[in-house]
């Protein structure tokens, strides 16, 4: 065993590459110093400072340095074997917390102290699990639903608070006396008083939107203390990182480069009345960009340049405000690829060594990183950064410590929602809570873009949160005169008693075909996208005809959309029958488009697929209701499809994509669903029926231990444990189309144990040959056989069960010819 070693000799990490070791004084002082100067941007360097300092304190025990110098050489195992058989069983963040307690929580007469002191212990004990439970949810055992107050209690034996006081470095303790014995307290609550005002843009703040605000706070403060140390952990494993991370953004630089980019676009394009008004929205958001900092509307019809006019608001206003960085938050992968190929295009130049775009989702392959962009991805520091609405829930809301890290990339920033319509409505109050903190304290931007504003400002049940957003805060000066001025397509409501058959909207496709030259059906449900495929196949050339839906895998999909493009730009005929997966952001235009009966949001976005650029006097988007169809499963689709029915009833000659039409059909939409807006749980997921995601990170009202002492009663693990971004659990299985066969061969033949690197290269390159299939889909494939495991969690699918024209199957297509899912 260790005995009263030096100070300077505890150890906090050893290099596995050459056995360097990191000293435990070192690495808590750098990491309080990044930890403080990242929590400043909620001005809480001191609070950043002293979690930092303390998050690994519990370090200094012998039972951990005996564990580390065993586990990593330093000493022989043979040494003890105890310490051998104890791996992740010493507790060294307790200690830190224990110490934070003892020397804040008695401090103010009105329980400020505590608070303060809650929250900092909290950081620290859940700096390796996420944050952990304040209150437990219906526990069992009475004595453990007070987890905080169970850990913050927990015996000196087991978190070795009184040895690790005795044996720190006398530069640790002296430092955090000295930020415990400042003004630590005032400085906090003063930040902590801020949420508790009782105004906020003339909108009172409930009990529930101020203690979500304080968890929220937490939160933040939790992510600068995990990114500080693991950015520090990270940089001494390989050092020739330290120099990579945080390059000051020249903004100049690229708006300088866009503003080159748009006035060449011009002259290339002034032929076209659609490229006119396309600047005019661009010159808008320009000229607002020097605006002050809050949250915006920027309203604009499908195929208005949404993307180049955002993206000249951002960098102006990001340059006026001295702001870090631009994410953008896209609904669906596809839709990244081609916006930041498009941003590229504009401010990207060749031979830079580091890129100004990254693109943070599940399809990029090893070989479009760089080794700084993989680093960069870890916590989104970059200039431009485009990712997915999943990863942006994900990282306000989800458990353990990976999306946490990177909240705090989301203030000094400028955040453009692209589609914003698509935010899933379950998560619409949290959302609104978490926008709401950034732009109030955390000097965040936030830009709504969409053709289709759903009524983020104006929900129901305003007192669970809803978006602040003040009326002169639209881009575009006035809608309505917009929308007439880029009306190009009519809204033909086919709609009859009884439905369209299946023969009747074939039909119907082919005579669009016939008489425009192309035609896209986009439908609800995959069984109708195959069944009409087939109806018309031998109809029309082989080649003119497309089947599109989430059953092919990202590589399949986008050579078919190469093919449409190419056809499209050569004038010849394309029939395409698509799920919606081809709605949002899809650049793609066609003569003629029927759409079936869905939101009338889904409606406008199909109608951006039509005569997109103007080439036609004008074109129509027909709607057809089918005879039969399942909508069980859809359940956004199935709301959105009823109240567009009654806004048809009631249109008295108006265009339905009008924007006071669509504001009075998101009036009837979130009406209807305004009970599923705050994230409802079942009692398997919490023990008990009627509780919310909300509520446990706020309130947490309906926890038994409600009224414990502890000022803090969120339960965050659980909240985190049981939040998925898409409410329906899937299972992604490598497919054999293209390159995915090679794949499926190379990583089964990679020997254990595996040679990580090579694996994990393999596994991202197959992302753009895997398919996402729910549960009963997977059920159906795992009886068929058609699925095989390569490891844990990765499966690959036999190459029976993948069709050239429909993808992913669970029957042979060498026995059938598709099989509707």
């Amino acid at each position: 065993m260790i005995e009263n070693q030096p100070a300077e000799a505890y150890i906090a990490h050893v290099r596995a590459s050459d056995q360097e070791i990191q000293p435990l004084e070192d690495h808590l002082l750098e990491v309080a110093e990044i930890s403080k100067k990242l929590a400043a941007k909620i001005n809480a360097s001191e609070a950043g400072e002293l979690i930092g300092l303390l998050h690994d304190f519990g370090k200094y025990s012998t039972a951990f340095q005996d564990y580390i110098q065993t586990g990593t050489g330093l000493m022989d195992a043979d040494a003890d074997v105890e310490v051998v058989a104890s791996k992740g069983k010493i507790d060294h963040s307790t200690a830190g917390a224990q110490w934070i307690w003892e020397a804040l929580s008695q401090v103010g007469a009105n329980g400020e102290g505590k608070l303060c002191a809650q929250i900092l212990a909290l950081c620290i004990v859940s700096h390796h699990s996420g944050l952990i439970d304040c209150l437990k949810p219906d526990c069992i055992n009475p004595a453990e639903i007070n987890g905080f107050k169970k850990r913050i209690e927990k015996p000196d034996d087991d978190s070795h608070l009184a040895e690790c006081k005795q044996k720190a470095a006398a530069k640790i303790l002296d430092k955090a006396r000295q930020l415990a014995d400042t003004a630590i307290i005032p400085a906090m609550y003063k930040q902590l008083w801020r949420l508790d005002q009782p105004k906020q843009h003339e909108q009172v703040i409930s009990n529930t939107i101020k203690q979500f605000y304080f968890g929220f706070w937490t939160r933040f403060l939790f992510s600068c203390l995990i990114d500080a140390d693991r950015i520090n952990s990270s940089d001494f494993e390989n050092p020739h990182q330290a120099a990579q991370r945080n390059k000051p953004v020249s903004w100049d630089i690229a708006v300088n480069r866009l503003e080159l980019f748009l006035s060449e676009q011009q002259s290339e394009n002034d032929n076209l009345e659609i490229n006119a008004i396309r600047r005019d929205i661009s010159e808008s958001c320009k000229s607002k960009s020097q605006g002050p900092q809050g949250i915006y509307k920027l309203t604009v019809p499908t195929g208005g340049g949404k993307t180049y006019a955002s993206l000249r608001y951002a960098l102006h206003h990001a340059k006026k405000h001295g702001l870090e960085r631009i994410i953008y938050i896209i609904p669906y992968t596809s839709i990244i690829e081609q916006n930041a190929l498009a941003v590229r295009k504009a401010i990207e130049r060749v031979g830079e060594e580091y890129s100004w775009v990254l693109e943070h989702h599940s399809n990029l392959e090893p070989e479009d990183q760089t080794w700084h962009s993989k680093l960069a991805s870890e916590n989104w520091d970059a200039p431009i950064v485009m990712t997915t609405m999943v990863q942006f829930l994900e990282t306000l809301f989800s458990g353990g410590t990976r999306g946490v890290r990177r909240l705090h990339q989301l203030a000094n920033s400028v955040l453009i929602f692209d589609e914003i319509q698509t935010l899933p409505v379950n998560c619409t109050h949290l959302f609104c809570n978490a926008l709401n903190f950034l732009c109030a304290y955390a000097k965040t931007t936030a830009v709504l873009c969409t053709a289709t504003q759903p009524l983020l400002d104006k929900l129901k049940a305003p007192e669970k949160g809803q978006l602040l957003i003040p009326k002169e805060n639209e881009l575009i000066d006035d809608v309505d005169e917009l929308f007439t001025r880029l009306k190009r397509v009519n809204i033909s409501d086919k709609t009859k008693l009884g439905g369209w058959s299946e023969d009747e909207i074939a039909d119907l496709a082919l005579s669009e075909l016939d008489e425009k030259g192309s035609c896209l059906v986009i439908v609800n449900t995959k069984n109708w996208a195959q069944a009409l495929y087939l109806k018309c196949k031998g109809k029309v050339d082989k080649d003119s005809l497309f089947h599109l839906s989430t059953n092919q895998c990202s590589a399949h999909r986008n050579e078919l959309f190469d093919r449409i493009k190419w056809r499209l730009k050569e004038k010849l005929p394309v029939l395409c029958f698509s799920t919606q997966l081809v709605e949002a952001g899809v650049d793609i235009s066609l003569a003629s488009v029927i759409r079936f009966l869905a939101g009338l949001d889904s409606i406008a976005q199909a109608a951006g697929r039509c005569n997109r650029n103007g080439l036609l006097p004008t074109a129509t988007v027909h709607v057809v209701n089918p005879a039969e169809e399942n909508l069980d499963r859809l359940i956004d689709i199935k709301e959105g499809r009823k109240q567009a029915e009654r806004i048809f009833r009631d249109l008295n000659g108006k265009d339905v994509l009008d924007p006071e039409i669509m504001t009075r059909y998101f009036d009837f939409y979130f009406h209807q669903r305004t009970d599923q807006m705050a994230y409802p749980l079942t009692e398997k997921q919490v023990g008990r029926t009627g509780d919310t995601l909300l509520n446990l990170l706020s309130e947490n009202n309906l926890n038994n231990g409600k009224n414990a002492d502890m000022l803090l009663k969120q339960s965050f693990m659980t909240a985190g444990n049981v939040f998925k971004a898409i409410d329906a659990p899937t299972h992604s299985v490598i497919v054999p189309y293209g390159q995915g066969e090679n794949l499926v061969t190379e990583l089964c033949g990679i020997a254990k144990p595996f040679d990580s690197a090579r694996y994990h290269d393999c596994l991202r390159r197959a992302q753009k040959f895997s398919v996402s299939v729910f549960p009963h889909v997977w059920e159906k494939l795992c009886n068929q056989e058609a699925v095989h495991p390569i490891d844990d969690g990765v499966y690959y699918l036999d190459k029976c069960y993948y069709s050239s024209e429909f993808g992913l199957s669970t029957e042979p297509v060498g026995k059938v010819e598709a099989t509707i899912l």
